[in-house]
């Protein structure tokens, strides 16, 4: 990776220019125009977007993080460490429908897991044009690959130093390559460190106002003449740049008289640290202002025209779009858009602006504008803008127009109240429809609905009641003050209010107004004097759910066109909240069956101990199928812990079948490999369509012999005495439930007294993006620590240990797993502790 070996890559700014040289070597090589890194955060399970080059980040604030287990490219390319190649749209929609809801514009995007050693760090990915197949942009990924090697390999070696590498922060935003600066007056110059010689082209000395002649040709002297009062920031850009770590923005700096000016700063070739140890440095100095010439030229076009750069600052804008736009030419010259003009996202041109950046095609959009004092002078509440991309600027116009029906985006119809917030049009139902086939409990559902449904339409209140025994209860509830829904908690159907009648009759009930509604409803609590609401009914297949409460803080009105939306809407909650309660129903069941399966105590004896933890997981069905056992078998024990495929209630059964099934051939004493080979044929013939992993071991307490059959499950760990602990690497056979023939290898070994023997399954050492090894060295690790308290006399129990070694899982709200953990020791002449 070309001038990394410059930086000072232990510093948080050395980590930042790892990325920002990567992510720009990474859109040249694969002919993108924008692209980044995700890196993995201190967060466990979250990325974040650490450098996004090339686009306005917060106009893509909603992919700043992603957690490993999303259904999104990023995610896949880093859990499953696989290239992701997505060369157009269709192919988006194909493989990752929610991704392409979000972003539904013609581009294809790259994707390659960033791997140091054992470690993935990250994910780098590229953004570019639609290409027509995969085979078509898989030169670029072959490139892309070598990148994200090179920076993988500088990271393992920040993270052998400081294994915290990682990215918390928001992401650093900077220019793509080839882009330095705003197209507009401006002059260029180089400094050249190596001869502290300063050479400017005649452009930059007009701009600056002095004759090339008279020009001292100093760093200095160019800092003092382009900003007298930002010298101390020139310079320290400048030196900094020379080192290889420009600004991530260009500097908005100010003239003697206050005029704004910009900066941008890089070096034209770091392939190699030169021997002075400095880069010569290029830059550009910008008067994004037009001159005079050109300043009336503009001013004399019927429409407004302004240019944004490709990090969304306004480059350029004449006096009819500041007019329009309702802010001062000064205000806007050097700022982002949706700061100055904060209504113009508020009415989806943030949307507009995404989809001319990404697909670099012309967008055409009207937005309404915003009540004013000035609002009868005015020539139309209406706005048609059309942007027009390019390489390095978008080239925006806007003239005033009345609303036409067929408007892309822009408000619906209905009363003059609604102009203040987004509406339905805005709104693609396809974001909801495709979040909430995710969401599995009614929890998820409720999640979804604030997330998507409440920023779409502007409001601020929710409130979901579902229907059980003919009465209504809340599931759901924000933005309302605290305890006011107290009192609507229990109601029967025969009750006089909105939102039980709106579930009665099937139809939607909306009110403009409070005052609206306490007509409507003499008498009822309000919990608001301002606002308005909508009272959805939940209904699916004919059967009611419940009902959806909307509120908002301003009184508004409903157009037709929203209330067909949010009416389809609550269609779609409600069907998501009936396959809610049937996921609550089955999962209650499959719990039950479990913890009936799983042993209430463990089989003992005089001179072993032993100590079984189980944890559901949290993800999905919060059921699966692992499970550990401890048998009389014959005089001695058989430890035995497994793992069935899967999740929900067949899992849980298929598990307390194999359970069952050892547990008989234990108890006959029955060799380890025998015990294995019976219970495979016993799945096989059972045939529930699932397979599972087991490992066996018949223990001797008296001589501490150990025979084990392990069936692909993961080898057990050994803690001695001395503290040592290591993996019991021992030969194995197939799952159980592949095939019928399948032989199990017995091993052996002698177990000394104290020593622990500890079986568990791979949800406690296996973490997305993480390599299985290094969940196991954890383990061996905190077995070593945790368990020298067990080995003392008079010291803690295993149950104590095994607590420890699973209290980290134990306190991870995100669990896509479950974990069985079996310990097991013998203690010759000492008592057995429970």
């Amino acid at each position: 990776m070309t001038g990394s070996a410059a930086h000072e890559n232990g510093t948080p700014e050395g980590l930042a220019a790892l990325l920002t040289d990567a992510s720009i070597e990474a859109i040249a090589a694969a002919g993108g125009h924008s692209g980044g890194v995700y890196l993995r955060s201190g967060t466990p399970g979250l990325l974040r977007l650490a450098v996004l080059c090339g686009l306005p980040g917060p106009l893509f604030r909603s992919w700043w993080r992603l957690h490993v287990d999303s259904r999104f490219p990023v995610a896949d390319a880093y859990r499953l460490g696989v290239q992701v190649v997505l060369p157009n749209a269709t192919e988006s929609m194909r493989r990752y429908p929610q991704f392409a809801a979000g972003l539904p514009f013609q581009f294809g995007s790259l994707y390659v897991p960033v791997v140091g050693g054992s470690k993935t760090f990250g994910v780098l990915t590229v953004l570019g044009p639609s290409a027509a197949d995969a085979a078509e942009v898989l030169p670029g990924v072959d490139r892309m690959t070598r990148i994200a090697g090179e920076l993988g390999a500088a990271l393992a070696e920040l993270d052998a130093d400081d294994p915290s590498v990682a990215w918390d922060g928001e992401p650093l935003c900077v220019r793509p390559p080839g882009v330095h600066g705003f197209e507009g007056r401006m002059g260029r110059f180089v400094w050249d460190p190596a001869t502290a010689v300063v050479t400017c082209d005649d452009s930059l000395a007009a701009l600056l106002g002095v004759a090339p002649a008279e020009f001292s040709g100093t760093v200095q002297a160019i800092a003092d003449a382009v900003s007298p009062a930002d010298t101390h920031q020139v310079l320290s850009a400048l030196r900094s740049t020379s080192v290889g770590r420009p600004p991530p923005l260009p500097l908005r700096i100010r003239t003697a008289d206050g005029a704004s000016r910009v900066m941008d700063l890089w070096t034209p070739d770091a392939g190699s640290a030169p021997s002075s140890g400095a880069y010569p440095v290029s830059g550009i100095v910008v008067d994004p202002s037009p001159a005079p010439a050109a300043d009336g030229a503009a001013d004399q076009l019927p429409q407004g025209v302004f240019c944004l750069d490709r990090l969304g600052l306004v480059a350029y804008v004449n006096d009819r779009a500041a007019l329009l736009l309702g802010r001062s030419r000064a205000d806007l010259l050097g700022q982002p858009l949706w700061e100055s003009v904060p209504w113009l996202e508020q009415a989806g041109g943030d949307d507009q602006l995404r989809g001319a950046l990404l697909s670099h095609e012309p967008m055409h959009f009207h937005v309404r504008r915003p009540d004013t004092e000035d609002q009868r002078s005015r020539e139309s509440d209406w706005l048609a803008l059309s942007v027009h991309p390019s390489h390095s600027l978008l080239t925006c116009t806007v003239v005033p127009t009345n609303r036409v029906a067929d408007a892309p985006v822009g408000p619906p119809s209905g009363t003059a109240g609604d102009r203040d917030t987004p509406m339905a049009p805005l709104y693609r139902p396809i974001v909801l429809a495709i979040a909430l086939t995710e969401a599995v409990t009614a929890r998820q559902v409720s999640a979804v609905v604030v997330k998507e449904l409440l920023p779409a339409f502007g409001g601020r209140r929710l409130a979901i009641y579902l229907l059980q025994d003919r009465h209504l209860y809340l599931a759901w509830e924000t933005g309302f003050p605290p305890g006011f829904l107290t009192s609507f908690e229990g109601l029967g159907l025969d009750v006089r209010l909105p939102g039980v009648e709106t579930l009665t009759s099937g139809r939607p009930l909306f009110f403009d107004s409070m005052q609206q509604l306490a007509s409507a409803y003499p008498g009822i609590p309000l919990d608001a004097e301002e606002g308005a609401r909508a009272f959805l009914p939940l209904i699916a297949s004919g059967r009611p759910v419940g009902s959806c409460i909307l509120g908002f803080d301003r009184s508004r009105g409903f157009g037709t066109e929203e209330r067909a939306v949010l009416t389809a809407l609550a269609g779609l909650i409600a069907h998501a909240m009936e396959r809610a309660h049937r996921y609550d129903t089955e999962a209650a069941l499959a719990r039950g069956l479990q913890q009936a399966l799983l042993p209430r105590r463990l089989s003992a004896h005089p001179e072993v101990e032993t100590a079984g933890r189980y944890l559901p997981g949290t993800q999905g069905m919060e059921v699966g199928g692992d499970w550990y056992d401890v048998v009389e078998a014959g005089n001695g024990l058989a430890l035995v812990i497994g793992d069935v495929q899967g999740h929900g209630v067949q899992a849980a059964a298929t598990m307390g079948q194999l359970r069952s099934a050892v547990r008989a051939f234990a108890l006959g004493d029955r060799p380890p490999d025998e015990v294995m080979s019976g219970t495979n044929r016993l799945l096989i013939d059972l045939d529930p369509g699932l397979f599972a992993s087991c490992c066996y071991i018949r223990l001797d307490p008296v001589g501490g012999l150990a025979r084990v059959a392990r069936a692909g499950h993961l080898p057990p760990l050994i803690r001695s005495p001395d503290g040592r602990t290591h993996v019991w690497d021992i030969p194995g056979g197939v799952v159980l439930g592949v095939d019928p023939h399948a032989r199990y290898p017995v091993a052996e070994l002698r177990l000394e007294p104290d020593a622990i023997l500890a079986l568990y399954t791979d949800g406690l050492v296996e973490r997305p993006g993480h390599d299985i090894d290094d969940g196991i060295a954890a383990l061996r690790v905190a077995l070593a620590k945790f368990g020298a308290a067990a080995a003392r006399p008079g010291g803690r129990s295993l149950g104590d240990v095994a607590d420890r070694l699973t209290a980290k899982a134990r306190h991870t709200a995100d669990r896509p797993d479950d974990i069985a953990l079996l310990l097991a020791a013998r203690r010759p002449g000492r008592p057995r502790r429970s």
